[in-house]
C-alpha cells in the first residue's frame, strides 16, 4: 500500500535531513505528487538513501531531464529533476535539485543505476548541463557538431537550413544537386 503524500513527505525528508542539515532545501505536495528540492551536491548521498530505506525503497529511476527558469527570472536558472518509484511500495516521488547557469554542472547518478547513462547524456545535450564523472557524456541526440542546446529557452528559434544532414566528411548524402537550402515555415512547404 502506497504511503499517504503527507507521510510520504516526512518519510523521505526525514531520510534526506539525515545526510545533511542543508541537504534538503523545500518539500512540496502538489495535487498527490511529492517533490522534494535538494542541494546538488549531496544528490549520489540522498539517492542511495532513499533506496535503502526499507519505507521508502525506491528502487526504480524512471527518468532525468531538466526545467529552465530563464523566462521566469529565478536563479539558479536550471533544476535537474529525478523522478524515482518504489515498486515495493508503490509510491513515487521527484527530487529537484537547483543547478545555477555559471555553475552548470551536477555528480552522475550512473554507478547507482546504469540506465541514468543515457538520461543523462540528453539532459547534457538538450540543456549543457554536465554530469561530473560520467562515463561518456557526449551528445546523444544532436550532432557532434551542434552548437549550442535546444532547450534552453534562449537557443534561436527558426527553421531547418536543410531537410538533409551531412557531415562535412561526407561527398553525398543523398540530396539532390539541385537542393537550395530554406527555411520552412509549415510543414506544407516540404
Amino acid at each position: 500500500m502506497p504511503l499517504e503524500p503527507a507521510t510520504l513527505l516526512e518519510t523521505a525528508s526525514a531520510a534526506v535531513k539525515a545526510i545533511g542539515a542543508d541537504a534538503l532545501l523545500d518539500g512540496i505536495v502538489f495535487r498527490g505528487e511529492v517533490t522534494l528540492v535538494i542541494e546538488r551536491d549531496y544528490i549520489v548521498r540522498i539517492i542511495e538513501a532513499l533506496r535503502r530505506d526499507p519505507a521508502l525503497s525506491f528502487s526504480m529511476l524512471v527518468d532525468i531531464t531538466a526545467i529552465d527558469y530563464l523566462e521566469v527570472g529565478r536563479e539558479p536558472r536550471f533544476d535537474v529533476v529525478y523522478a524515482l518509484v518504489s515498486l515495493e511500495h508503490r509510491h513515487r516521488i521527484r527530487l529537484r535539485a537547483p543547478v545555477p547557469e555559471n555553475d552548470c554542472h551536477i555528480q552522475t547518478i550512473v554507478p547507482l543505476w546504469r540506465g541514468a547513462d543515457f538520461l543523462e547524456r540528453e539532459v547534457f545535450d538538450m540543456f549543457g548541463i554536465a554530469f561530473d564523472g560520467h562515463p561518456d557524456l557526449r551528445r546523444i541526440i544532436m550532432p557532434d557538431n551542434w552548437e549550442g542546446h535546444p532547450l534552453r529557452k534562449d537557443f534561436p528559434l527558426g527553421g531547418a537550413t536543410s531537410f538533409y544532414y551531412k557531415q562535412d566528411t561526407d561527398e553525398y548524402a543523398g540530396e539532390p544537386a539541385d537542393l537550395v537550402p530554406r527555411i520552412r515555415v509549415q510543414d506544407s512547404d516540404v
